[in-house]
């Protein structure tokens, strides 16, 4: 796929890519899978990358054939979360993004945010790091039907973004993400995040290892 010759629109997947929270949530989801007495694989946890948490939870239920509810999993996984994001003194978004994000917008570009974290974990990060202001919609995958790898995040992404889909850019770390915006034909940048562990990236139509290398194409 070719890149847009005119981007108006770039849609940002959010951990991982905005903010470097993957070894918090990692944390968290660590926490809960002890807390069951489970031994989970690091090839099992790079499976749920990129998916909604109830997604990862109702893999694992099957996984380890568990008479528990996954959303009482992803209940107790968010609280874990949100101790270590309001105890962390050290979270931090990743390098050049708050600037690709300020210079996108300066541009006129229209921002959206499609993650698949919940709606309270978007807003907290971007109430924590006045993101806010510079995106005109965001969605929270735990509010869809399906979860990526399904392109239903990224169809909704365009449409609010009320843009056509052949002038958007996705930013994405996982390979579910990735595909995802595979599906909907959609061209996606790939963030070589040394923290995303365990992703190839080799479905992205390009891979950027910094933000600042997008300003050449915006």
């Amino acid at each position: 796929m070719m890149l847009p010759k005119n981007i108006k629109c770039i849609i940002f997947d959010m951990d991982g890519v905005i903010i470097d929270s993957e070894e918090i949530h990692k944390k968290a989801y660590y926490e809960t899978f002890a807390s069951l007495g489970l031994k989970v694989s690091a090839d099992l946890y790079k499976s749920f990358t990129g998916s909604s948490t109830i997604n990862a939870f109702q893999k694992l239920v099957k996984h380890f054939n568990l008479d528990v509810n996954p959303k009482d999993l992803v209940l107790d996984k968010r609280k874990r979360y949100v101790s270590f994001f309001e105890n962390d003194p050290n979270l931090h978004l990743v390098k050049g993004v708050e600037e690709i994000i300020k210079y996108s917008y300066n541009k006129g570009i229209t921002l959206v945010l499609a993650s698949s974290s919940a709606m309270v974990n978007i807003d907290r990060v971007f109430t924590r790091f006045n993101l806010h202001q510079y995106f005109s919609a965001k969605i929270s995958g735990a509010d869809l039907t399906a979860s990526k790898p399904h392109p239903e995040i990224f169809n909704k992404a365009a449409f609010l973004g009320k843009t056509a889909k052949e002038n958007c850019i996705i930013i994405e770390d996982s390979d579910n993400g990735i595909t995802a915006a595979n599906k909907a034909n959609v061209f996606v940048f790939g963030y070589n995040n040394p923290l995303s562990e365990g992703q190839t990236l080799e479905n992205a139509n390009a891979i950027i290892n910094d933000f600042i290398e997008l300003k050449s194409v915006l």
